[in-house]
């Protein structure tokens, strides 16, 4: 890609790319990470609107892909402003990945990452996600396989291993590296520590040292001023935002909760219902907006019962005239 340099609208001002992932230059330094359930078309275009770096879909099973599933071909579907966009696969079977690879490629996808990260039992007991860190020379097959198929970088989110007593984050690192990966991101805990545990940054710091590919650091990042002290402590070229931007994409615009006004809350809750309908349709737009609400609605004051009432209306026009009718002051 022969882009060199960006004119950044917001800082009146053309800028070099932060960082390349292969040939497709990043700029900035925030990504939101993949989260099941809320990394749709609607919340990712908004983060992005907000400054987010680069962006990533929720994770997609490459089997439900293969077999057609209408709510894996839902969550493929990004847009334009989306860009850089990964789109993220999960399997164990080499051979599966790739043919989900090269379907996924057809979308035109910035790059595709692969999920080496995600904790969850019923991801895990398959192999797929962080039960694949127990094999890293398997994973190298199955990135240089990947690499070769399609012609899209292709990146991984891994955890710093299967097991507490089994951190191999270096090995998988170099067997990522050294198998065409074009990024690593690193969140800072094992398989079984999932969010219950500090994050360990000098991991992510061995990992950007071990590696000539860019490096994202994930974890403990809470707010804004902890992505100055990630970035002084590891050294890694961006900052993943996972659980910190739910209820709150202005993260992407170093904005901390309590800086953000109630009418600009309500005006970005207000856009956020309108996309989900237009991307879910009257029913299911709400349905899956509730739980974005609850989010950001967390430090708002609001009388007894009314978050409740909010929650049992199943009509986006009874959801806008709710939250009009709100008077709020300060948030925080």
């Amino acid at each position: 890609m022969s882009v060199v340099e960006f004119s950044n609208p917001a800082a009146g001002a053309v800028v070099a790319p932060t960082f390349w992932v292969r040939d497709v230059p990043v700029y900035g330094e925030l990504a939101l990470a993949p989260m099941a359930g809320y990394t749709d078309q609607p919340y990712r275009s908004l983060c992005r609107k907000l400054g987010a770096a680069f962006v990533v879909t929720e994770l997609i099973s490459a089997d439900g892909l293969l077999h057609a599933s209408a709510r894996t071909r839902q969550m493929l579907a990004f847009g334009d402003d989306e860009r850089p966009l990964a789109i993220q696969l999960f399997g164990r079977d080499a051979a599966l990945l790739e043919a989900a690879a090269l379907e996924v490629e057809a979308f035109a996808p910035d790059f595709i990452d692969l999920n080496l990260g995600c904790s969850v039992p019923k991801v895990t007991k398959t192999g797929a996600g962080a039960g694949l860190l127990y094999d890293p020379a398997n994973i190298g097959r199955i990135i240089a396989r990947l690499t070769r198929a399609v012609k899209v970088p292709v990146t991984a989110k891994i955890r710093l291993g299967p097991e507490r007593e089994l951190l191999n984050y270096l090995e998988v690192a170099h067997a990522l590296a050294d198998n065409g990966a074009a990024l690593i991101t690193v969140h800072g805990r094992t398989r079984h520590q999932r969010y219950n545990e500090p994050a360990d940054w000098d991991a992510i710091a061995a990992v950007k040292q071990a590696v000539h590919i860019p490096v994202v650091g994930n974890g403990d990042v809470h707010v804004v001023a902890d992505i100055v002290r990630m970035k002084a402590h590891t050294a890694c070229d961006a900052v993943m935002i996972g659980r910190a931007a739910q209820g709150h994409p202005w993260f992407f615009a170093y904005r901390d909760r309590g800086d953000v006004t109630w009418e600009e809350r309500r005006a970005l809750m207000l856009e956020h219902l309108a996309r989900m309908v237009a991307h879910y349709g009257p029913r299911y737009g709400v349905i899956h907006f509730r739980k974005h609400v609850v989010r950001y609605l967390r430090g708002v004051p609001t009388p007894r019962g009314w978050q409740v009432h909010l929650l049992s209306l199943e009509r986006a026009d009874e959801i806008e005239a709710q939250l009009r009718a709100l008077p709020v002051g300060r948030t925080g």
